[in-house]
């Protein structure tokens, strides 16, 4: 009881160790997966306090009030609606016990708010996730995916608000070029419909759901 009491006012109880895909089954985390829809962990940092479990659509923050209660919270971040950013790794000095990786979850403005002076994302959540520093190694593979991750979701988002200003101009020309007699229900309805399938394929192409592909290029665990 005294030492666990000792390990928090430490704050040794809050180093994170990595755990090997063998032992995904045996964490809280694992209960939460949709695994009936295709998602798989593929990164897993569990310390006394909290699990961080990132899957290939989400990342799954167990988290716990302290050490020593057993209550916990689930709180899931899809990738597509919180973009990563601010993706850095705190190597260990020399009488440090742990290395820390950091990183942002941002909040996805709606198309509707898109605008050329608007980012990618507001808000959000921040984390701090301290890992022991003899997992330094592992550590950089979950960096390099996070990264990776930042890179194509500000692509995508430069790439997507480019379209939404294309589709703007294109309706003010449509605007701009209506002739007389012509039937303004139906113009509206070819506007409506361009729009929807505009925003549709738009989504479909620059939105990414699912980053199987850059975990199985980074992670090596």
């Amino acid at each position: 009881m005294f030492k666990k009491m000792a390990s928090e006012a430490l704050g040794l109880s809050d180093i994170g160790k990595i755990i090997p895909p063998s032992d995904y089954n045996k964490v809280e985390a694992d209960d939460y997966i949709l695994h009936e829809d295709g998602e798989k962990i593929f990164f897993l940092i569990k310390s006394k306090q909290d699990e961080y479990c990132f899957t290939n659509r989400a990342l799954i923050h167990v988290d716990g009030t302290s050490a020593m209660s057993k209550k916990r919270t689930l709180k899931r971040y899809e990738y597509y609606k919180y973009p990563v950013s601010s993706v850095l790794l705190e190597t260990a000095g020399t009488i440090d016990l742990d290395v820390e990786i950091k990183f942002k979850l941002g909040v996805r403005n709606s198309a509707s708010s898109i605008s050329k002076t608007s980012s990618a994302a507001s808000g959000g959540v921040s984390f701090s996730i301290d890992v022991d520093k003899n997992q330094l190694e592992q550590l950089k593979d979950l960096y390099k995916a996070l990264y990776a991750m930042s890179m194509i979701e500000s692509s995508n988002y430069s790439d997507y608000n480019g379209a939404y200003d294309t589709l703007n101009k294109a309706i003010q020309v449509m605007a701009n070029n209506r002739s007389e007699g012509v039937n303004q229900a139906e113009e509206l309805e070819k506007v409506t419909n361009y729009i929807s399938k505009f925003l549709g394929d738009a989504k479909q192409k620059y939105v990414k759901k699912d980053y199987s592909d850059v975990f199985l290029k980074y992670i090596n665990n």
